[in-house]
């Protein structure tokens, strides 16, 4: 996994006042953790400030998190007022976030939605989707549609309707579309960067305190398979 070292190279999709919404790289993890690799948010707090000479401690509250392989939307918050308005939104689910994967086979049919019974193993850091309930399960709800079909793989956008642990890597290998480079869930081979093809593309919602519609869309990595999106 590749390292962020400085603050200078990160990618800020919105900034104002009470929020601040980058673009993650695969192998930034967004909050600290027993790796003690520099995670997102420190790299976030040292651009605010350098950039407004902030003296002392910045503030910055995580609202949300995505699985360090993933790329794509993060939400901050750079006030408690939004933290705290911010976690109320995503626990209800009061926004729209929508996923791209690129998974080897064909999905059946191509569009479609998904309801499995996840449950977690702590040991491993995986989730198995289930058809049915069993016991300790959370119920996982997705929509998709396909996007593309490229010569090795199909990319998908994905509409989330529950936020569970990995809950698109495991529903979509449980139907046989394994993601790129996902070697817990199925990949044939790991990406040279360690990453997987899975990008939290768009969000939108209320800014917490304005009020006003927000909507945001992340730029996609550089690679072959993004690249032929691109090019198409």
């Amino acid at each position: 996994m590749k390292l962020r070292s400085d603050s200078h190279n990160l990618q800020v999709l919105f900034e104002d006042n009470h929020l601040i919404v980058v673009n993650k790289r695969a192998g930034d993890i967004v909050q600290g953790d027993k790796t003690g690799d520099t995670p997102l948010s420190d790299v976030v707090k040292a651009y605010i400030k350098e950039k407004y000479q902030k003296p002392g401690e910045v503030f910055l509250g995580v609202v949300h998190r995505l699985d360090r392989p993933t790329t794509g939307i993060v939400v901050f918050a750079r006030t408690s007022k939004a933290l705290e308005r911010l976690n109320a939104l995503f626990q209800k689910r009061e926004l729209s976030k929508t996923y791209w994967a690129a998974v080897k086979n064909r999905p059946t049919p191509p569009n479609g939605s998904l309801t499995h019974y996840l449950t977690r193993n702590t040991k491993s850091n995986t989730s198995k989707a289930h058809t049915k309930e069993v016991p300790e399960s959370k119920k996982a709800l997705l929509d998709y549609r396909t996007l593309h079909v490229l010569e090795h793989y199909t990319v998908l956008e994905i509409e989330l309707h529950t936020g569970r642990h990995h809950q698109i890597r495991a529903q979509l290998a449980a139907i046989g579309c394994p993601i790129k480079g996902d070697l817990k869930y199925g990949a044939d081979r790991s990406n040279p960067d360690g990453g997987i093809h899975l990008h939290a593309r768009r969000i939108a919602f209320m800014h917490p305190v304005s009020k006003e519609p927000i909507a945001l869309v992340a730029p996609l990595p550089s690679d072959p398979v993004w690249n032929a999106l691109k090019a198409d």
